[in-house]
């Protein structure tokens, strides 16, 4: 990564925030906090977006639309970072996280889930083919039109921030708090997207 990020010294404001969520939470931070400083409004916008879109769906199904286009892009930081926050959130546990990034329609998942992820995944990797047929199986599911909209967000605003960091070359970091086994599995997935293949059918 070649752009010059501020150091903890000089931050200010929203960026000061951000690295201080990092230093309290870990004890260092992370390379893409470090990117995002950059522009700090920029973040703070798309954090702005999370909150507009979070309550319509509630976190589970926000973090199954993100672990989808996260799974579908190959970004191994967002994979890592949202498994994280599905475990503490107890929203799924390590084995489904892992199963889940090697083919979700064996992670022991409902037809809603599965449908949310693979409605993510399929924007993140050819939304000019998407139709009424790919708005409808959500709608078939339960899911009422600004859930549907907010899905689309949630998905759309992963391709964001996760692409951004692929395009700068930003280093993944460990995450505290995943086993060995779950870091392999999900940086395995993000390597398998990135390169064009899929691992366990997914």
């Amino acid at each position: 990564m070649i752009v010059e990020t501020p150091d903890a010294e000089s931050v200010t404001g929203h960026a000061a925030d951000m690295y201080d969520n990092d230093l309290r939470g870990d004890g260092f931070v992370f390379a893409y906090t470090q990117v995002m400083a950059v522009n700090p409004d920029a973040h703070q916008a798309f954090e702005t977006l999370v909150r507009a879109i979070v309550p319509s769906i509630g976190v589970r199904t926000y973090e199954l639309a993100t672990l989808g286009a996260a799974r579908a892009i190959g970004s191994e930081h967002c994979l890592l970072a949202h498994a994280r926050k599905s475990l503490r959130g107890s929203l799924f546990d390590e084995e489904q996280l892992a199963r889940l990034a090697a083919d979700p329609r064996d992670a022991a998942l409902e037809e809603a889930d599965v449908a949310v992820i693979e409605f993510a995944e399929k924007l993140s990797t050819d939304a000019a083919s998407m139709d009424d047929a790919d708005t409808q199986r959500l709608r078939d599911v339960g899911f009422s039109d600004r859930q549907i909209v907010d899905i689309a967000l949630t998905a759309g605003a992963r391709n964001f921030f996760s692409r951004v960091l692929l395009a700068l070359a930003v280093p993944v970091d460990d995450v505290p708090g995943l086993t060995p086994a779950l870091t392999a599995a999900l940086r395995a997935q993000g390597e398998a997207a990135r390169s064009g293949s899929r691992i366990s059918g997914g």
